[in-house]
């Protein structure tokens, strides 16, 4: 069977695959220094952004953890793909049929439904259902329970449609039977979660007589399906439904209508986390466009990750807005995302509708314009959790007053900001009616110190990197030149091939000079992706790792009709350093010479250094001037 993917087209693939487009879907991502993008890291932890995007040569980097690599390797890494699954993914965005080669270099195209990656058969799977599906939503018949169900809370067929809702017959075999006559095996229809195994080892689908809803990921593919009870005969007893954990589902990963909400997430700063499909589509529709919901679990760390990425959270200057029931549950669930609070940098709120209306059911009844009202009537979470805290008490008297303030002093003490601290200690000292600000406020700061304070993990982050002395000059002007000749080849290209050898004193700034070289330097570069690729393959280990940094490293210039005069004065001044230590040499080489007993090495020794001299001059002239 065809293996290997043909050369040809994953070259094609790197330099086709916008990867600026591609990394942009799952991080919010701002212009860094020239032609670079930066965002937060997705694979650890941080405040800072020090993850960056380097279109022109295909590669990303992050700063802080180390982690880099091409377009192929970010999906690899966000998705949890094999390399095959990840090229066939990228290609099959950018219309790319790839061809496969064997052992012996024959090559094929990989026959649909065998061997092409799993991950790619179960996404169709997924998307033939989610077809089949909304057409069973149009057929009259049972259907028509279902169509009524949406109508009783404001969804007509249009905006069914619009978010892809349908209708899981009642037969048990219907969707079996169809995705059977698509081609697609028994182990691929349990694997996708669509179909499962009955006791006596006959296949059935897993939803049936229910409303369906498709969950996506961030990329707009379907990847799961949430369903709604509607039928009293239905042998299942939960409202809600939803598709097992699969190889490209994880309740714990997946935000419903995160690839409607995306774009808007990353322009308004702005992420609405309500409880229900419904909800998501009565805010949508309301003009909220920023909302989304978990799948069938709390919100939990996972998706504090996802959230973090979309909003860019760095700055703070983002909002997280949680909506909840006004009843007990409600109060519970806010008060278990107070816990997460300290994992955003964004300020977060909670939006509760005092009548304990949620999204679908305010829209229903009072209209779009109820809903928006709603998400802008928001109060700060920790306000929240501090007013839902004191609830619980009986403020009548001495003992629930010291009772609710026990309670309530570590919410006040884990707001990291300390003006809000105060402000809030100073007014839960008036809530509680003790008016004895000092006391409350001791109070707030014991719990502070028994607690460690406000969680800070972004300051507390260590590089796994030895990073270079900013204050020696030697090393930052040598890792220049080589981001510049990674990143802009051509620009330099000559100069860069005129250094003489022993031009960088650093040996990891060596090494990755002979890997340059050993891909046939910058005047051979090829142009595009494959430039920094070629580099690549002559490095190894923590010199790879370098070529990954430097390659998106950020230059100091204003645009980028400014990198050639740039890049040429950084390798003048380069090659001036090497130009002076030897000039430094050659003199001391020359006062070990008798003039008069070794008059003819000292004449070729004077000689020498007058050549060396006059090279450091007309260097110096380069450096300044170019």
């Amino acid at each position: 069977m065809p293996g290997r993917i043909h050369p040809d087209d994953l070259l094609a693939v790197k330099e086709t695959v916008k990867i600026d487009e591609v990394v942009g879907a799952q991080v919010a991502l701002r212009p860094g220094g020239v032609g670079s993008f930066k965002g937060l890291c997705p694979f650890h932890d941080e405040r800072t952004p020090s993850f960056t995007v380097r279109p022109l040569v295909g590669r990303w980097h992050c700063f802080g953890c180390g982690e880099g690599g091409d377009v192929i390797e970010f999906v690899q890494r966000i998705d949890g793909l094999g390399f095959t699954e990840a090229v066939e993914r990228l290609a099959s965005q950018v219309g790319i049929t790839l061809r496969y080669v064997d052992d012996a270099g024959r090559a094929g195209q990989r026959p649909s439904g065998a061997g092409v990656g799993q991950r790619q058969r179960l996404l169709e799977a997924h998307r033939v259902a989610e077809e089949f599906y909304c057409a069973e939503l149009e057929a009259e018949g049972p259907a028509d329970t279902a169509r009524r169900f949406l109508a009783e809370r404001g969804f007509g067929r249009a905006e069914a449609a619009g978010f892809g809702v349908g209708f899981a017959p009642s037969s048990g075999e219907a969707l079996l039977k169809h995705l059977r006559g698509k081609g697609f095996t028994e182990d691929e229809l349990l694997t996708s979660g669509l179909a499962a195994r009955s006791q006596r080892g006959s296949l059935y689908d897993r939803f049936r007589g229910r409303l369906v809803w498709p969950i996506r990921d961030v990329s707009g593919a379907t990847v799961a399906f949430g369903a709604r009870r509607l039928f009293d005969d239905d042998r299942i007893e939960a409202k809600y439904l939803n598709s097992p954990e699969t190889p490209v589902y994880k309740k714990t990963h997946a935000l419903y209508g995160l690839d409607l909400a995306k774009r808007d997430i990353g322009r308004r700063k702005q992420v609405v986390i309500v409880e229900g499909y419904t909800d998501v589509m009565a805010c949508h529709l309301a003009g909220v466009t920023t909302a989304v919901a978990t799948c069938g679990t709390a919100f939990g760390e996972e998706h504090v990750r996802i959230v973090r990425r979309m909003l860019g959270d760095a700055d703070g200057s983002g909002e997280v807005v949680f909506t909840f029931d006004g009843d007990a549950a409600g109060q519970k669930a806010a008060l278990k995302a107070f816990e997460l609070d300290q994992r955003f940098s964004s300020q977060t709120y909670v939006a509760v509708e005092p009548g304990g209306a949620d999204p679908c059911d305010l829209r229903l009844a009072q209209g779009d314009q109820a809903v928006v009202a709603l998400i802008a009537a928001r109060v700060p979470l920790f306000e929240f959790a501090i007013r839902s805290t004191l609830e619980r008490f009986d403020l009548d008297n001495e003992a629930g007053r010291l009772a609710a303030l026990d309670a309530a002093a570590p919410i006040v003490a884990g707001i990291r900001d300390v003006g809000l601290q105060h402000r809030y200690a100073v007014n839960l000292d008036r809530w509680l009616g003790f008016l004895d600000e000092r006391f409350v406020l001791d109070r707030v700061r014991r719990h502070g110190r028994r607690e460690g304070g406000p969680a800070a993990p972004a300051r507390r982050e260590a590089s796994v990197r030895a990073r270079v002395d900013p204050l020696d000059p030697v090393a930052v002007l040598e890792r220049r030149v080589l981001a510049c000749v990674l990143q802009y080849p051509s620009a330099v290209a000559t100069d860069f091939a005129a250094l003489e050898d022993g031009a960088f004193t650093s040996p990891a700034h060596q090494a990755v000079h002979d890997a340059v070289t050993a891909a046939g330097g910058p005047l051979e570069a090829p142009p595009g992706t494959a430039w920094v690729s070629g580099v690549l393959e002559y490095a190894s280990g923590p010199v790879a790792a370098l070529v990954q940094e430097l390659a998106v490293m950020d230059l100091p210039v204003a645009d980028e009709s400014e990198v050639e005069r740039w890049g040429r004065s950084m390798i003048a001044a380069l090659a001036l350093q090497s130009a002076t230590r030897a000039v430094a040499q050659a003199r001391r080489a020359l006062q070990r010479l008798d003039p008069q007993a070794q008059a003819g090495e000292y004449g070729e020794a004077t000689t020498e250094l007058f050549r060396l001299e006059a090279l450091r001059r007309a260097l110096q002239e380069r450096a300044q001037g170019a």
